[in-house]
């Protein structure tokens, strides 16, 4: 491809005892005449961590090293400020996210690519899953898949499938298991590769996935090597606790069309799932909250019909009442227990699914937080749904994880309700409550989790630990759990010399891998912990977190990995980093677009362009554009609302200082017929500071203040400076006004006249935001969201329909947008010609940007 030829292409894995060591290999040579860019690819699964990664160029190898992220970061930026090419990791689908690097080598060089992560491979439904992303994107000459694999235990089943394998591929598929060991081989020919005969496109695009279980003559496996040990806890054979489940469901307006009909189907399908002894019901929230029923219900045949009768008729109404679902929806298990409506011995969860964020009621995503955990009070899990990129996840992650549960994304895809019902599949098997595994403090210390709230059937507990002493050599356990019948309880003893008898075939162990696993785990347990922490707790996970994963070179999303390409080769230097919902990564700085890209463009601006803001600010002007600033990229994110004349937009609503800011659009006089959407403008702005009483309206004929009951006008002929209790007002004439509440941030509004007698436009305004830090954290709205940090990634800058304005791809907020570089205009100065302020452009209307969708946006009037 391209005169690059990849030569081969070797996925080489290694699992013991469910750790999963996996080494990927390629080897590619320039078979052109002149120097080639060559890009190694390759998809990991999410929950992997890179461990290692080098090139070999014609002999020499470059490693790559694993730094804390702030020096890795420095060490890049000096290097990308010179214009060099970078290699990251970045989300690229549900299980995985993407390692990219790339070199120039000279003709008729060679390169060999080595990458290494490794992965604690969870038990679901029964069966550990090992997914491998397979994609090389050309026909390769020695390509192979070799999975081998190691358990004690002793293997029981062992299958391998691919997305991309036909009938033809499927019988190259070698799978032997016996005893302790499996192996698993894929090699297919290059005609075997061919998606027809003589083809050069290559079938191999999809997903492989290796699945297996092991042995169990007891509930639990103890190993224990070289003073450190793992306990694997799944027992089998239980029988299934009662379940008490409360379904909370979003049916805010954004729900509306295809998010609602696959919440529908996939309720429908979990109605059939759910067995007679157990005990539900269904809350709504909209603006307003709605019960199914009053009380838990239990699920007879009967109770059963007269559900799927009111989930057919589920729709969608108000806004997005959270705090008061969510709330019943405690209230309501709460009193079932109290009242022994439901069986003493029985689990009980809340899911609760949702599209939007809080903007009815208590709208505080903190206050929400607090309330949900003093009500719940550690009696039972709470999983959060968030449904498509509009939610604030990391609000739901936080609230899930403090009530010992977890959130989950649903992905706005054709398979959304599969994947709600497969979510519910998880757990709704509770076998075990409150099930804890005691290890002897005196003798254990860095124990990670070991009490859980539920154990499913299918599922597997994973607890890892290190001896104090580390030559001790044996461990006694005491597990406890609450089940179905009775109380689980018993003890069980492992000592050094039996895991040794059963790890005798040393081929397959890749170094001290149970301490491996265990820094693993504790760092996976320390990241997961860090997210519902604050203050000096926050502190303490984060640098315990570091100092293992520099310890043990893992790139997590406190370190990075910085690439050092060969001087012979321009010097380039490229940094991967990990890239986790809900936790900020660092991305690649705007030094690179600057410095690298934007050259390469005959009519890109220059680099003072973008250095060249004096004062950061967030405002809204012209057809609306919205322009958001980010400080510390020194760049900006902007993007359009396309609505009717005559719609009003809350821009800012701050329910602690007081201030509400709405505005009003207007359009051209006459709707232009060639254009496909009808330009609008803000012809009516209104600021209100409840707390003062305190009314401003502005529109390009004239501005009132509105006290109490008192009224006082202004034209924009005026020359004025007002002053008042709570209110600072100047104007400045036929310009712009400057204005302020209290003590909150300030407002400068912009004139924008045109020629009376015009065809086609009219006087509109702009809205610019001054000292946006004096308005609180709780502030929202179409503007007020972005008062706080907002981070962004740019990747993959290519030419796009103007070749002045190449597109990219943005990662923000755990979407991928594809966006476009373009030009706003900053009126602050001059109103009238105004100044270029560049941009990444989001289009739809801010879609993936914006929390919500921007219907959600929509007020009723000015004030």
């Amino acid at each position: 491809v391209n005169g690059i030829e990849i030569c081969s292409m070797k996925i080489d894995s290694k699992v013991t005892s469910r750790f999963a060591h996996n080494v990927i290999t390629s080897r590619a040579v320039n078979r052109g005449n002149v120097h080639k860019e060559v890009f190694f690819d390759v998809e990991l699964p999410k929950t992997a961590f890179i461990t290692n990664f080098s090139m070999t160029i014609d002999g020499v190898t470059y490693p790559g090293t694993i730094k804390e992220k702030e020096v890795a970061k420095k060490q890049y930026e000096k290097a990308v400020s010179k214009g060099q090419t970078a290699g990251l990791v970045k989300a690229s689908g549900r299980k995985t996210e993407k390692f990219t690097v790339s070199v120039n080598i000279e003709a008729a060089s060679k390169v060999t690519f080595e990458l290494t992560y490794e992965e604690l491979l969870k038990r679901q439904f029964g069966k550990y899953e090992m997914f491998i992303k397979v994609k090389p994107k050309q026909l390769v000459k020695d390509f192979e898949i070799e999975v081998n694999i190691f358990e004690p235990q002793g293997i029981t089943e062992l299958e391998a499938e691919g997305t991309f394998i036909t009938n033809d591929l499927q019988n190259i598929i070698k799978k032997t298991f016996s005893e302790k060991k499996g192996h698993i081989s894929f090699r297919p020919t290059l005609d075997q590769q061919r998606t027809c005969a003589n083809c050069s496109q290559s079938v191999l695009d999809g997903d492989f996935t290796v699945r297996y279980d092991v042995k169990r003559i007891t509930p639990d496996n103890l190993q224990i090597v070289n003073g450190y040990f793992v306990h694997y806890f799944a027992p089998t054979n239980l029988p299934k606790l009662p379940k008490n489940v409360i379904f909370v469901i979003d049916i805010s307006g954004s729900m509306s069309g295809r998010e609602i009909e696959q919440t529908r189907e996939a309720l429908l399908r979990i109605l059939d799932d759910i067995e007679e002894d157990d005990f539900f019901n269904f809350i709504l929230f909209g603006s307003e909250v709605h019960t199914w029923k009053e009380t838990l219900i239990k699920a007879t045949p009967e109770n059963l019909d007269e559900a799927r009768k009111f989930v057919r008729g589920i729709d969608t109404k108000g806004m997005t009442n959270l705090h008061g679902g969510i709330m019943r929806g405690i209230d309501m298990l709460n009193a079932a227990h109290e009242a022994n409506l439901v069986p003493k011995r029985s689990a009980s969860i809340i899911i609760m699914l949702t599209d939007g964020q809080p903007n009815v009621g208590i709208s505080n995503t903190q206050d929400i937080q607090a309330h949900v955990k003093k009500a719940i009070e550690g009696k039972y899990p709470l999983y959060n749904l968030g449904f498509g990129y509009g939610v604030d996840y990391r609000f739901l992650e936080k609230m899930a994880l403090e009530n010992k549960g977890l959130a989950r994304r649903i992905y706005p895809d054709s398979d959304a309700a599969l994947q709600l019902q497969g979510f519910y599949d998880e757990v709704s098997n509770p076998m075990l409550t409150d099930v804890e595994l005691n290890y002897p403090e005196n003798e254990i210390s860095d124990l990670t989790k070991n009490s859980f709230k539920h154990f499913y059937d299918g599922s597997e507990i994973v607890v890892a630990g290190r001896f104090i002493d580390n030559n001790q050599n044996s461990l006694t356990v005491d597990v406890r759990g609450e089940g179905a019948n009775d109380a689980l309880s018993y003890t069980t003893q492992q000592d050094a010399e039996q895991t040794a008898k059963a790890f005798q075939e040393q081929e397959y162990i890749f170094g001290d891998y149970i301490e491996r696993l265990w820094a693993y785990l504790t760092i996976e347990q320390l990241l997961e912990e860090r997210i519902a922490a604050t203050g000096e707790e926050k502190e303490n996970l984060t640098a315990r977190a570091l100092d293992l994963s520099l310890k043990y070179k893992f790139v997590t999303p406190l370190t990075s990995m910085v690439v050092t390409k060969p001087e012979d080769y321009n010097n380039q230097e490229g940094i991967a980093d990990k890239p986790i919902e809900g936790i900020d990564i660092f991305t690649i700085l705007l030094f690179f677009l600057t410095f690298f890209f934007f050259p390469l463009l005959s009519a890109a601006p220059q680099v003072s362009h973008y250095v060249a803001h004096p004062t950061w600010y967030t405002s809204v002007d012209g057809d609306p554009h919205f322009i958001i600033s980010v400080p510390q990229k020194e760049d900006a994110i902007c993007f359009n609302i396309n609505e009717n004349p005559g719609t009003v937009l809350n821009l800012i609503n701050d329910p602690v200082t007081g201030i509400r800011v709405n505005g009003e659009l207007i359009g051209d006089k006459r709707a232009n017929s060639d254009a496909k959407i009808q330009n609008t403008y803000f012809g009516k702005l209104g600021i209100a500071n409840k707390h003062l009483d305190l009314k401003l309206t502005v529109t390009p004929e004239k501005i009132t203040v509105q006290n109490g009951n008192e009224k006082t006008g202004f034209t924009w002929l005026d020359s004025v400076t007002l002053q008042q209790e709570g209110l600072t007002l100047i104007i400045n004439r036929k310009k712009n006004l400057v204005v302020s509440m209290g003590s909150s941030a300030s407002f400068v509004i912009v004139l924008h006249q045109v020629w009376k007698k015009h065809p086609l436009h009219q006087d509109f305004l702009g809205l610019y935001t001054l000292e946006s830090d004096k308005l609180s954290e709780q502030t929202h709205g179409l503007l007020g969201q972005f008062f706080h940090p907002i981070d962004f990634t740019i990747l993959e800058i290519h030419p796009g329909s103007d070749p002045k304005k190449p597109d990219a791809t943005m990662i923000v907020k755990n979407n991928e947008l594809t966006v476009t570089r373009g030009w706003q205009k900053d009126y602050r100065r001059d109103p009238e010609h105004g100044a270029d302020i560049p941009c990444w452009f989001v289009h739809n209307n801010g879609a993936g940007l914006i929390d919500g969708v921007h219907t959600d946006y929509i007020v009723s009037s000015l004030f």
